[in-house]
């Protein structure tokens, strides 16, 4: 029985999260950011410059700062490593390209995802203001598009589940504690690794919202520039190998050896890894910026398109040059940390594991207090403000299940929550695109 359903979300997921995410994600997003007369390419420094001016809206509950760490902290984590890995794993260092190009495309969709989210932001039933895809389908194309929202909002409370990061976070305990000395976790063991970080993560996201952006503007700028020197020291190490492993991305990325139809299967594993790292045009992070105290959209829009550039475009790399410069990425079936795990074990011998384990921890936890506000806004907009604190423990329980599932089927199951969440999401931007795009034009007059 178990058998049959995993197959049956295995090959939903591979056909969902194909062509169609990638003409819905890659197409849909370089036709925003064309759109935008690439916004994000000619006002970069007025987005580095966004983040250092104060917020001056009187509603919202946290700051642009505090809402782009929350973004972040939701797609820096096991995505970018494990999710690499399983990039590479699947489509070979070319798949490496294909995730830089989804980051360059995203960011033009991360504009007018941010800038949106301030335009159309609406009232929960607390009379609170919110923001994310489901308020932008009601207030900017009217309520007769409420199917539309609530479709996004019931994909936004499996998507934002975390059985991804749960499964992994047990899966790195196993490879570091447990296959070193060549045994293996029971399923027990597995049960009780779930329980331990199903009662850490607890502790953080019943105190709501102002608890987890604070947790998270300490812990992302540390852990990145934590991992940023620990590969800066492998690549150091191994230098004269670097550029090898850029002709091998670009070389692998056009590769015509295994047939366009090998190329194109290449471009579509790094547009689905893509996806579920950056998460542009998902409709994740405008709920988190939806929450700013801005009182000028295109500023948010600004501030929300340096996601893509900080965890596909900087992370993801460190990533990726890591494992491809010390690592044994061709390997049977689907795999993650095991992969970066070993890599990093190769460079530093002993210490390396144990290291990337600490990050990985840190990432892990990251992700998962951000999406649980993620998965609550879903359940406000469904259920109404006084009963979304309840999914906070459904969601606590499925960290527990997450635990102890393959994770192939977790991949299934959250690769295509995404691409199904993406649907809405991009219609919605596409649709409003023209009013982000004359705020733009006000703001720079004003601001010329």
């Amino acid at each position: 029985m178990w058998q049959t359903i995993d197959n049956i979300i295995t090959r939903t997921s591979d056909f969902v999260c194909g062509y169609p995410l990638f003409v819905l994600l890659i197409g849909g997003g370089l036709f925003l950011l064309i759109y935008s007369g690439f916004v994000p390419f000619r006002y970069l420094r007025r987005a580095v410059a966004a983040l250092r001016r104060g917020n001056d809206g009187r509603e919202g509950q946290i700051s642009s700062f505090e809402a782009l760490m929350g973004a972040i902290a939701a797609t820096i984590g096991l995505g970018n490593i494990a999710g690499v890995a399983i990039a590479l794993s699947m489509g070979g260092a070319g798949a490496i390209f294909w995730l830089w190009v989804s980051a360059a495309v995203g960011m033009g969709t991360k504009f007018f995802e941010g800038t949106l989210s301030l335009m159309y932001r609406g009232r929960d039933s607390r009379g609170e203001l919110q923001g994310g895809p489901m308020y932008m389908i009601v207030e900017g194309l009217g309520q007769k598009w409420r199917p539309l929202a609530v479709f996004f909002s019931v994909m936004g409370l499996v998507g934002t589940l975390c059985l991804y990061q749960s499964n992994q976070l047990v899966e790195s305990v196993d490879t570091v504690f447990f296959s070193a000395s060549g045994e293996s976790m029971t399923m027990l063991d597995r049960l009780v690794a779930g329980v331990v970080i199903t009662a850490v993560v607890a502790v953080v996201i019943l105190g709501g919202i102002r608890r987890i952006a604070r947790l998270a503007t300490r812990l992302v700028p540390a852990m990145i520039t934590a991992y940023f020197l620990l590969v800066l020291y492998i690549v150091a190490t191994h230098l004269s190998d670097v550029p090898a492993v850029f002709a091998a991305i670009f070389r692998e990325a056009f590769s015509l050896r295994a047939g366009i139809g090998g190329m194109l299967g290449v471009a579509l594993i790094g547009a689905r890894r893509a996806a579920s790292v950056n998460e542009a045009g998902i409709g994740t992070a405008s709920m988190m910026h939806g929450a700013s105290k801005n009182s000028e959209p295109v500023r948010e829009g600004f501030v929300a398109m340096l996601g893509p550039l900080l965890d596909s475009g900087i992370v993801c790399t460190l990533t990726a040059v890591a494992i491809l410069l010390t690592g044994d990425y061709d390997v049977e079936g689907v795999k993650g940390l095991q992969i970066a795990l070993g890599a990093f074990d190769a460079a530093m011998p002993g210490i390396g594991g144990y290291l990337l384990f600490g990050i990985v921890v840190v990432f892990a936890f990251s992700t998962m207090f951000s999406y649980s506000y993620y998965g609550t806004k879903c359940a406000s907009y469904l259920f109404g403000a006084d009963r979304a604190r309840y999914y906070n423990w459904f969601f606590l329980a499925m960290l527990v299940v997450a635990a102890v599932i393959p994770l192939h089927t977790v991949v299934g199951i959250i690769d295509m929550a995404y691409a199904l969440m993406a649907i809405p999401t991009m219609f919605v931007l596409i649709r409003l695109a023209p009013q982000a795009k004359r705020a733009l034009r006000l703001y720079l007059q004003k601001h010329r």
